[in-house]
């Protein structure tokens, strides 16, 4: 009989109180008149996202909006890195006051969910043919999305993920990409991999291990536990705690009004980056270890594998969770 992994222990006494978190306020938003790249951004067709730009603080709001299962199916990567792609074509060549976007504001339409992770049924399906070139080419397009989520072709960019609901295995790798984590404090994050007999090979202990340091990175992902948001606020992984339903009013916080922030955000960034460089090359070298450790799995692992598939088919739904208009 297989035993439950460990729960962490995970002292406090080094981490904020949780006094110290702001409850923001309600408010409402308001857009300028559309401004450059807005064309762009309104032509782009996408199944599983929903795009609204605001126009005034330069910001993407990019929801994922699941045509099926809420988690990183082939058609979501796909479309994620077609949007990485017009971020960079509107971006390049254009003078720094005139770019049209700052932030990149990832967030969810399902209500509960952010991102369920990987796509478990097909990972099932590609290890029992043994098409390690199919998992190949999936965790290679796993990596490039969150590294350019992390570095945006190293274009003054922000990415921020504002998480509501669950963030699970590569929805939590997602999100860690991101250059901030704002999480309302129903969100719940978790690495379910090691129930399986695997690891999260596309980004997870390149992203956690920098947060907070790779011995309590691993103790993480080796527990296969839930976080909650406030959990994981205290660890250090989430940069911004917000009241259930102030997630939106928290970006907005953070960033300031009129970009007031914007120009130390971006130089924090680069200064991160040069102190803890991420590169592809170590993303990718992690992806094909956990493509070697994948193909070793067993059927039992598999079935425990198609049960998380399960549970991911269940969480889908179509309603919507509203959006910023021109006049909330």
């Amino acid at each position: 009989m297989e035993s439950a992994p460990q729960r962490l222990d995970l002292g406090r006494a080094s981490f904020p109180a949780a006094d110290m978190v702001v409850e923001l306020p309600s408010r409402s938003y308001s857009q300028a008149a559309p401004s450059r790249g807005a064309a762009a951004i309104a032509a782009l067709r996408l199944s599983e996202f929903d795009l609204h730009y605001d126009a005034r603080e330069k910001i993407l709001w990019c929801y994922f909006d699941f045509s099926g299962r809420p988690c990183f199916t082939p058609s979501v990567l796909e479309q994620s890195q077609r949007i990485q792609s017009l971020l960079r074509n509107i971006s390049v060549d254009t003078a720094a006051e005139d770019r049209p976007v700052r932030y990149l504001v990832l967030a969810s339409r399902t209500p509960e969910v952010w991102n369920l992770g990987g796509d478990l049924e097909l990972f099932a399906e590609l290890i029992r043919s043994k098409d390690r070139v199919a998992l190949e080419r999936y965790a290679r397009a796993c990596c490039e999305v969150g590294y350019n989520n992390a570095t945006l072709f190293d274009l003054p960019i922000i990415s921020i993920a504002l998480v509501q609901g669950e963030a699970l295995g590569g929805g939590f790798e997602a999100a860690l990409s991101s250059n901030v984590i704002i999480a309302e404090r129903g969100a719940r994050f978790g690495l379910p991999e090691i129930l399986f007999n695997l690891f999260p090979g596309m980004g997870a202990l390149s992203f956690l291990g920098r947060r907070i340091g790779m011995g309590l990175a691993e103790r993480l992902v080796l527990s296969g536990e839930i976080f909650t948001a406030e959990q994981l606020y205290h660890m250090g992984v989430i940069d911004v705690l917000a009241a259930d339903g102030a997630g939106t009013d928290a970006v907005y916080a953070h960033i300031g009004r009129g970009g007031k922030r914007y120009h130390a955000h971006t130089a924090l960034r680069q200064a991160r980056q040069v102190v803890q460089a991420i590169t592809f090359q170590e993303m990718m070298r992690i992806a094909e270890l956990w493509v070697e450790a994948a193909l070793k799995l067993a059927d039992a692992d598999l079935r425990k594998m198609l049960r998380l598939a399960a549970a991911q088919e269940r969480r889908r739904t179509r309603k919507a969770v509203p959006s910023i208009t021109a006049a909330e």
